[in-house]
């Protein structure tokens, strides 16, 4: 299948900045919330703001939860979750309540602890990360790159084999994952400079199905 990106409308996400940083590279690109346009693209981008409860409900609402775990889990579509959408990949959500997330990576979200440091939340700005050469998303990747964060909340996962590439704030935050097809970055990569285009090229560069 030729290279092809949906964007997930999902009413969560800053689509104009993510379609712009996207129309760089020379692939079609449609931000949308048809799941036939979702089954079409060989690579699906869930980009997220808010919190994690709302995001789930919008999801819902939308009718897209059939559709992504459709052609995430059984199909093996490339997946890329920015900010909340990395977030709503868990399992389940403890922002303002408890809730279920996707489940597309066993872990859970929780506020960040900064109660030792002092920090403030959110944590917002640019901070370096930490990158295992592990994974292809850190492909081309400096040591310690630099990427822009706007969060108050991490993600736990269970198997911290999949963890990509991390940051410390008050603690250690897991900033990128990857297991196979489904890949997540807390920060936002189109605010990221080159850096934040590197890794759209590298998901870009995955195999599609």
């Amino acid at each position: 299948m030729p290279v092809s990106v949906a964007v997930i409308d999902s009413g969560i996400g800053n689509l104009t900045s993510v379609h712009n940083a996207l129309r760089r590279f020379a692939v079609p690109v449609a931000v949308t919330k048809d799941p036939s346009a979702i089954a079409a693209a060989s690579h699906l981008i869930l980009p997220g703001v808010g919190s994690f409860g709302e995001g789930m409900k919008e999801l819902g609402e939308r009718g897209l939860l059939p559709i992504l775990c459709e052609e995430v889990l059984i199909q093996k579509k490339q997946i890329l979750g920015i900010c909340l959408g990395m977030q709503l990949f868990a399992t389940e959500g403890f922002e303002h309540g408890h809730h279920r997330g996707l489940g597309f990576i066993a872990g859970t979200v929780r506020k960040i602890e900064t109660s030792a440091s002092g920090l403030r939340l959110p944590h917002i700005g640019w901070n370096n990360v930490r990158v295992s050469d592990r994974h292809p998303l850190s492909r081309g990747l400096a040591n310690e790159p630099i990427f822009y964060f706007v969060h108050s909340y991490c993600f736990v996962p269970e198997d911290r084999g999949i963890i990509a590439g991390a940051c410390d704030y008050g603690e250690e935050i897991v900033a990128m994952v990857q297991r196979g097809n489904i890949c997540g970055v807390q920060f936002h990569p189109e605010k990221s400079d080159a850096d934040g285009m590197r890794i759209f090229e590298n998901f870009l560069d995955f195999p599609s199905c």
